[in-house]
This record gives structure tokens, sequence and C-alpha cells, in this order.
């Protein structure tokens, strides 16, 4: 499965509650050899500022289309990924 812009996903949160996400794009890091894609909440309130998140995923290899997501843990790897953002 590959994530095409404007896709939407669903992203569970630290307590297991479910978010939909709108995909503005992924893009690949030679330097880590990973991909990552990039998505804002498609549940805004009208004041509220949109946040853009950056996650790192993998496709699962037994099932094409389902995602692994992965935060961006360390400083080096956000500096990597800020460059392309």
């Amino acid at each position: 499965m590959s994530l095409e812009k404007e896709e939407r996903i669903i992203i569970p949160d630290e307590n297991g509650e479910e978010h939909l996400f709108e995909v503005l794009f992924t893009f690949d890091l030679g330097q880590t050899e990973e991909t990552y894609v990039s998505v804002v909440p498609t549940e805004l309130k009208e004041d509220e500022d949109v946040e853009v998140f950056t996650f790192r995923y993998e496709e699962k290899a037994n099932d094409g289309d389902e995602l692994a997501i992965y935060h961006i843990e360390s400083d080096e790897e956000w500096e990597l990924a800020m460059v392309l953002i």
C-alpha cells in the first residue's frame, strides 16, 4: 500500500483512541533508508491552528493494506526529516 496525497488514514494515540488524518505527502530519507509520512488531523475546530505530524512508517509484510507507524524519537532523525519538510 503506497500512501497517496489526500488519502486518509487512522492513527491510534497512546490511549488507543483512533484519530483520522489526511496524508499531505510521503518521503524517503536516503540517509536512513526509511519512509515517512506527514499528516494533518481531519477533525479541526474552526479557530484551531493546523498541526502537521510526521511519522516513520513501514508497510506490514503480511498485509499490504496495513501500516506500522512509528514516532520519530531521535534528534538526529528529526533534523534529517525537517530538511525535506
